[in-house]
């Protein structure tokens, strides 16, 4: 389940460069068209605002970039820990056989403690009377 480890560093940084690259172009392209409509549209007001809306979400869209840079980190941390649960479950059912013979073995004793207490009174008022 552990995700293998060494060699994947190259692979996840090219990704990344890969992803950056084509959000850039995308910006830039998104950019390139505004301009074109605002060149060729009568409706400038309405396209004036776009360009401030998109800088508005350029904090979302580092905060996005931050999360999907730490992604595969916490998914192979969750695993590991998925794992590590996984091997504890025999010892688990262990544990919860011991506390079950715990248990058992109290009720019987104050279960016995109650009728030697009983008898003792009972031999106790039958020897005074």
């Amino acid at each position: 389940m552990a995700a293998p480890s060494g060699g994947g560093g190259g692979r996840e940084g090219s990704a990344k460069t890969v992803v950056a690259d084509q959000i850039s172009q995308t910006v830039q392209s998104t950019s390139n068209l505004l301009h074109l409509m605002l060149q060729s549209s009568p409706s400038h007001a309405q396209l004036m605002k776009l360009p401030r809306n998109l800088l508005a979400m350029t904090s979302t869209i580092k905060n996005t970039e931050l999360v999907l840079e730490q992604m595969p980190r916490v998914v192979s941390s969750l695993d590991t820990h998925v794992e590590r649960g996984l091997q504890c479950l025999p010892h688990l059912d262990t544990v919860v056989q011991l506390l079950s013979n715990m248990q058992s073995s109290q009720l019987n004793s104050l279960t016995g403690a109650e009728i030697t207490q009983q008898e003792t009174e009972h031999l106790e008022q039958n020897s005074g009377a």
